[in-house]
């Protein structure tokens, strides 16, 4: 199983993990989070969720979503794709079952 290192709010992720749930190279994805063309947010769940974080990774056609355990165990990963499309206003809110870190 892969890990996610992390303390507190800061969340270290293998960049290959990431350019993989968002179908770009690894020198791309530097790339355009250097010049904030990709985007994250992370989410703390509470209730049937606590213990649990959620990582999303945006671009401008996908988003890459991580949902680790306390241990930075990823227990799921998911991709909305909206190929040649942009991704909606919708696509970028939090999911409703956290809390922001």
């Amino acid at each position: 199983m892969t890990t996610i290192a992390f303390t507190d709010s800061t969340f270290e992720v293998d960049a290959d993990i990431v350019a993989d749930g968002l179908g770009i190279t690894v020198p791309l994805l530097q790339d355009q989070m250097r010049s904030g063309k990709i985007t994250t947010l992370s989410e703390r769940g509470v209730d049937n969720d606590a213990g649990r974080h959620r990582l999303t990774f945006f671009s401008e056609h996908r988003r890459f979503r991580l949902v680790i355990d306390e241990r930075g165990t990823i227990l799921q990963r998911s991709t909305l794709d909206f190929g040649d499309a942009p991704l909606p206003a919708s696509a970028r809110r939090p999911g409703g079952w956290g809390v922001h870190l």
